[in-house]
């Protein structure tokens, strides 16, 4: 197909004239890579990619992700001028309040938007997880008569994205699964914030990511002919390899004050707005759309329904010759569980001592056969973290229908990538580690709960109770700061009956994400206390485990492991104590207040809380009265029960700590 290459230009143009425009009208924001990829940008949404602006969400888009999402006023512009639901009012109200042009792009903010990319180099692992995605979708619904998907994951990401650690980790997954329907654009502009990208790299790029297995290209990024012959070439390569293309660009340019110069970067060119809008030929006019390109797009997008419509078609009789693939589609996008979930997990055994790591990994078995679009993976701990689906397959790049993931050892990239997953919104995405190795997951975790990704977490090895791997494997502080991640369900089931609740909790829920932090120590099962009030008590968030027989004089809180000696404490305090279980505070507080009241009515002001982690997130429960059994300092290498004494997590220093008050 010829490339309209004069109409092309003049879109590039005006792209730039939107973005210096915005920025100059808030005195904020970043120029440098608006101006600078605005060819590359008309030649994909004026030809290249298959989107459909009044159907954003059509499931066999080309999927556009702008990792270096610094510049998000290209793909405003992009996304205004293809006709999407982003007005010319919300181009001028960049970066204001209730906008839907925000400094950064958001997910579910912005039609044509796929992913949340702020931090640096998260839009590559997004834009990973998301050609996964298109990879286990075409495995499982495409069939020799119907072709659902076939669909290609764009990402354009500059030097800053490829710097960051997790795009390295998601690139090397993504060459070594053979994602073949992704394309990766390097906006190669030798500028980073602070200085020229020499003071601060010297790889050849290019090799590094044929190192890992992409097919790479490079060409001169303003040259539109030579740029859409190279994307041509990478979405119709047969290698089986994921494609790189090196485009070679001038950092802000249209602004001859700072372009090619790490002033370029961010608003510094806004000031010479007046004189940039003249020399690129625009009339004084601001946020100004020539008739011709407004013409041009709007034949574009007629185009594009057709394709959509043409789809659409095969899709409806896809859906009438195979009724229970459609079913299980639907189900996929509309994160659909079943009402009896927790129910097809058989109660165990309760004379057993076991790991709650041990306990989800039985609870997750007849979750996956009820689940069939959940996927799980581990950053290469499946044989600790338990979560391997038994019978599922592995994914590989010949069996995109496995459901276990084997991410290796790079925690942040399966975060990402989980996030990636989960914004395509059609499988669900679970993925293990070590708790305390949350720590290089925590900036993915933190846009998964911003995004409101129903992301599920089974982190293991959860407290000093892990023992003589010492204190750099003993999470003390972790949970808690976990906890302080808004929109964020974080849960310590404290026995396998609460582990039951506790993933079936976080399956359930579907505006954001849940974690499960889990034993690796055995633990008693607590049959003092019902079945039934253990999981449906958990999926609350908090309930009485153990009720007091006289008048109310104590409340003892717990959760997780501790919850055990919370219950052999009230044994020796006599009949007016009561256990409660938290596992879930966010749960919890999400409940009515009348339930709050009666777990924890506010007339009982003798608390003590329990946990093995850090003290000061219980003063919320205790009040100023109550005391918190915990530990404020790091762990120890020792036997795992040693730990816990040596460090006061027991009975005994708990009813200690009662006597007290």
């Amino acid at each position: 197909m010829s490339l309209p290459t004069e109409i092309l230009a003049e879109a590039a143009k005006i792209s730039r004239g939107l973005s210096i425009d915005a920025v100059h009208a808030c005195s904020s924001g970043h120029l440098g890579l608006p101006l600078g990829a605005a060819e590359m940008g008309a030649v994909l949404f004026g030809q290249a990619l298959n989107y459909c602006p009044d159907h954003p969400r059509w499931l066999n888009r080309d999927r556009f992700v702008l990792s270096a999402g610094h510049g998000s006023m290209f793909v405003y512009s992009w996304l205004h001028l293809a006709g999407y639901d982003l007005s010319l009012d919300e181009i001028r109200n960049f970066r204001q309040l209730g906008s839907k042009t925000p400094g950064h792009p958001e997910f579910a903010e912005t039609a044509g938007v796929e992913c949340t990319t702020g931090p640096l180099g998260q839009g590559v692992g997004n834009g990973v997880g998301l050609a996964v995605s298109g990879k286990m979708a075409a495995a499982r619904f495409n069939t020799e008569k119907h072709t659902l998907f076939d669909s290609h994951v764009v990402v354009l990401a500059g030097d800053g994205c490829l710097q960051e650690g997790v795009a390295s980790e998601a690139a090397a997954f993504a060459g070594h699964f053979k994602l073949d329907n992704l394309i990766i654009i390097y906006d190669s502009n030798d500028v980073t914030l602070d200085a020229m990208a020499e003071e601060t790299q010297s790889e050849d790029t290019m090799g590094r990511f044929a190192a890992y297995g992409f097919d790479v290209q490079k060409v001169d990024g303003h040259n539109m002919e030579e740029f859409a012959a190279a994307y041509e070439k990478a979405r119709n390569a047969t290698s089986g390899k994921p494609q790189f293309i090196e485009a070679k660009t001038e950092i802000g340019r249209g602004i001859p004050e700072v372009a090619g110069t790490s002033k370029g970067h961010g608003e510094g060119g806004a000031k010479f707005a007046e004189k940039a809008r003249q020399g690129l030929g625009l009339p004084e006019e601001t946020f100004y759309v020539s008739p011709e390109v407004k013409a041009f797009f709007a034949e574009r997008k007629k185009e594009l329904e057709k394709k959509h419509q043409a789809w659409e078609e095969t899709y409806q009789a896809w859906r009438s010759e195979n009724p229970d693939l459609a079913k299980l589609l639907d189900a996929g996008v509309a994160n659909e569980i079943p009402a009896d979930l927790l129910d097809q997990i058989p109660v165990f055994d309760e004379e057993a001592a076991i790991a709650t790591r041990k306990a989800g990994s039985a609870v997750i078995q007849p979750i996956a056969k009820a689940l069939p679009l959940l996927i799980s993976g581990s950053a290469d701990l499946h044989g600790s973290t338990n979560n391997y689906l038994n019978d599922a397959g592995d994914f590989g790049p010949e069996s995109r229908e496995g459901r276990n993931f084997r991410f290796g050892i790079r925690e942040h990239g399966m975060a990402a990538i989980m996030n990636g997953i989960a914004y395509d919104g059609i499988f669900r995405a679970s993925g293990a580690t070590f708790l305390v190795f949350s720590d290089y997951c925590r900036p993915s975790i933190r846009l998964a709960a911003l995004s409101h990704l129903p992301n599920l977490y089974i982190f293991t090895h959860d407290s000093v109770g892990v023992g003589e791997d010492g204190p750099t494997h003993q999470p003390v502080e972790t949970v808690s700061g976990l906890r302080m991640i808004p929109n964020l369900d974080v849960i310590r089931p404290a026995d396998p009956e609460e582990t039951a609740g506790a993933f079936v909790a976080g399956l359930e829920r579907t505006d954001g994400p849940t974690l499960l932090a889990l034993t690796r120590q055995a633990l008693p099962t607590l049959k003092e206390i019902p079945v039934a009030e253990r999981r449906e008590g958990t999926r609350r968030g908090g309930y009485i485990a153990i009720k007091e027989k006289g008048k109310l004089e104590t409340i003892l809180i717990a959760t997780g492991s501790e919850l055990q000696y919370a219950v052999e404490a009230a044994k020796e305090l006599g009949e007016g104590t009561r256990v409660v279980s938290l596992p879930c505070p966010e749960r919890f507080d999400r409940q009515p207040k009348e339930y709050q009241e009666e777990v924890l009515p506010s007339s009982c002001r003798r608390r003590v809380a329990i946990e093995a982690g850090v003290t000061a997130f219980w003063g919320k429960y205790v009040g100023l009265d109550g005391k918190v059994v915990g530990i404020d300092r790091f762990g120890l290498s020792a036997p795992g029960k040693t730990v816990m004494k040596e460090l006061g997590i027991s009975t005994e220093n708990l009813v200690k700590t009662v006597k007290s008050l």
